[in-house]
């Protein structure tokens, strides 16, 4: 494994110290990631030097804030190939990325009698906003079955996604099972039919190189907090000429080019849907993370995860009684494995193994309509970044067996 990459833990503060009289061993990273000090110290710059709003002043703490505010928007289209930073929009998350698209875009190109096409693996955020569109637009909403080991069916996603088809909304990497979907090839298929594909790639982004002109994505959406930001700051990408088709969601300062008494004019990409005062901090942060990425590499982050899930997903499959949703092939996985251990609650499993020092995670993760078609209610879900160890996925393992023998001790 490349110890340049578990070198980086010393940048991460919060993960030196211990919970329950245990070291801390962190593995909910698909919920959020822990913050480096590079990170820390842009947000504490910001408010320290030139905390001022953006593009409204001519002093130079506002010219300051503004240059690196839209300084890390040229980062964030190179960290993801767009071909224009006018493509990229500031939004607060994915889940407010994907709603400005539904409602914005999405009942703009979608009629009665069309359709809407996603995947039973899908995040809410990507579910429920489209439910809306189809119920106020008289459209069907289709969904991608799965196969027997959890990917999305190909054969399936053909046959759904038709010519009265509109849009095709799938998450490049799925949250509950860690599912790596082929959206290149949805793409195209979504594309031969006339319709319009959207990415959710608030799992993909902060795992593996992203490049929406090689993808070929309409729309693609992101997290800051998933990939070492801070909450509260989100990526909509779009490409260029579907976003000036766009009407604004959010109206106010700065989006405007002029307002008269009856009625306004919008500004140009991207500021016509960045509406108020931005999370500015948010974005400069954004900016830093992505630096922090970069240096240690997407494609080494990548491989790294791989080595660990590598090891890590036969040590948990051979403790009896656990069950692990999706594929067992590490090779299809991102660092996120959700699994239930028999007659035991996933809050019990995720309870226990906090007393152990080991944070996972524990619910139907957003994700019901999943929960309904594995028929189960919850899932544990441990999820690694490039900061886990082997070390930590040897604690996780003892864990689960701790925990698994602790319950069965109270059974008996």
């Amino acid at each position: 494994m490349d110890k340049g990459l578990n070198n980086s833990r010393k940048d991460f503060p919060i993960l030196d110290q211990q919970v329950n009289g245990e070291p801390l061993v962190y593995l909910d990273n698909a919920a959020t990631t822990q913050k480096p000090n590079q990170v820390l110290k842009t947000i504490v710059s910001y408010y320290q030097n030139d905390n001022a709003n953006v593009h409204r002043g001519v002093h130079t703490l506002a010219e300051r804030a503004t240059d690196h505010y839209e300084a890390a928007r040229d980062k964030v289209a190179e960290f993801i190939n767009a071909a224009n930073r006018k493509s990229i929009v500031y939004t607060r998350s994915t889940t407010e990325s994907l709603n400005w698209v539904a409602s914005s875009f999405g009942n703009l190109v979608v009629n009665e009698g069309d359709e809407i096409v996603i995947s039973q693996l899908e995040h809410h955020s990507n579910i429920v906003p489209w439910q809306q569109v189809a119920q106020k637009q008289h459209a069907t909403l289709k969904y991608i079955d799965l196969t027997t080991d959890g990917e999305l069916d190909m054969d399936s996603a053909r046959r759904q996604i038709t010519d009265k088809t509109k849009i095709v909304a799938i998450a490049q990497a799925a949250n509950v099972m860690g599912v790596v979907n082929p959206i290149k090839e949805l793409a195209q298929i979504a594309h031969q039919h006339g319709a319009y594909m959207i990415a959710d790639g608030a799992q993909a982004a902060p795992h593996m190189k992203i490049d929406v002109q090689d993808l070929d994505v309409d729309f693609y959406a992101f997290s800051g907090h998933k990939m070492l930001a801070p909450t509260g700051i989100g990526v909509l990408y779009g490409k260029q000429d579907l976003l000036e088709m766009m009407p604004p969601v959010q109206f106010g300062g700065e989006m405007i080019d002029f307002v008269h008494h009856q009625d306004a004019s919008w500004t140009e990409l991207p500021w016509k849907f960045e509406a108020g005062t931005p999370n500015i901090s948010g974005a400069i942060a954004l900016g830093s993370a992505i630096d922090y990425l970069t240096k240690l590499g997407m494609d080494n982050i990548h491989a790294y995860e791989h080595e660990l899930v590598a090891y890590t997903l036969p040590k948990l499959l051979a403790v009896d009684g656990v069950t692990v949703y999706g594929p067992h092939d590490p090779n299809k996985h991102t660092g996120v494995l959700a699994f239930n251990m028999a007659g035991l609650h996933p809050h019990d499993v995720a309870t226990g193994l906090d007393m152990e020092g080991v944070a996972v995670r524990a619910g139907h993760h957003c994700a019901q309509p999943l929960m309904e078609y594995l028929n189960v209610t919850a899932t544990a879900r441990a999820s690694f970044y490039f900061y886990n160890t082997q070390a930590d996925a040897d604690k996780f393992i003892q864990a689960v067996t701790a925990v698994k023998e602790f319950f069965a001790d109270g059974i008996s």
